[in-house]
């Protein structure tokens, strides 16, 4: 047996790799729902874009993808899945090099059932970052805040650029507009935790939420 090659720390497992298991973990649960409602075949990743088209209609791969914010290419695959579960056809759209998509009626059968799951996970999404001193969404919040001054590539660059092994590749190229690498950006989500270390009262509601 050959050795197992040695890994610099933190390559088997990132920073985030926990986050990324939450999300399969809340995904999973989702997927049950439909599992103890005999819905076979069925992934929750697929809600979104199934409401979009009962709420709109029949609609190109273009209009969808731009519908639900995702590229060109996620949408076609995506609806290839839910075409070969049946829950969705395609047929040729206006030119030669487009395609509509449209329910079946199988999935217009339990079109109630995709809604009303969406407005309980919304609802225990909220529930759940009531009982956390710093929701997830004022987290992304931040880092959104953070990116706009340094995108994620500008940062990646960066980083390689003290790297031998990237210099090597010619990613060493120095990148401008860095600012002041490295301060800590103060956004909403900061000041909501600096009020949470005061002591001020947390609300029990996300912010926009209904």
């Amino acid at each position: 047996m050959s050795e197992r090659r040695q890994l610099r720390p933190g390559v088997e497992h990132g920073r985030w790799w926990p986050l990324y298991q939450l999300q399969g973990a809340i995904a999973a649960d989702i997927n049950r729902v439909y599992t103890d409602a005999h819905v076979t075949g069925f992934k929750q990743s697929w809600v979104m874009e199934l409401l979009t088209l009962h709420e709109h209609g029949p609609m190109t791969l273009t209009e969808l993808a731009d519908a639900v914010d995702r590229t060109h290419s996620a949408i076609s695959q995506k609806v290839a899945a839910m075409r070969d579960a049946g829950f969705v056809v395609t047929t040729p759209g206006p030119d030669a090099r487009s395609k509509r998509v449209e329910l079946t009626e199988k999935t217009r059968g339990i079109m109630g059932l995709l809604a009303a799951e969406w407005r309980a996970t919304e609802a225990a999404i909220a529930e759940l970052e009531a009982e956390i001193p710093y929701p997830l969404t004022l987290v992304v919040s931040d880092l959104e805040h953070a990116l706009r001054r340094e995108s994620f590539y500008d940062r990646i660059r960066r980083r390689l650029a003290q790297d031998p092994d990237g210099t090597a590749h010619g990613i060493g190229d120095a990148v401008g507009g860095f600012g002041a690498v490295g301060a800590p950006v103060r956004g909403k989500g900061q000041a909501r935790l600096d009020q949470l270390k005061a002591g001020e009262e947390r609300p029990h509601l996300i912010e926009g939420a209904e």
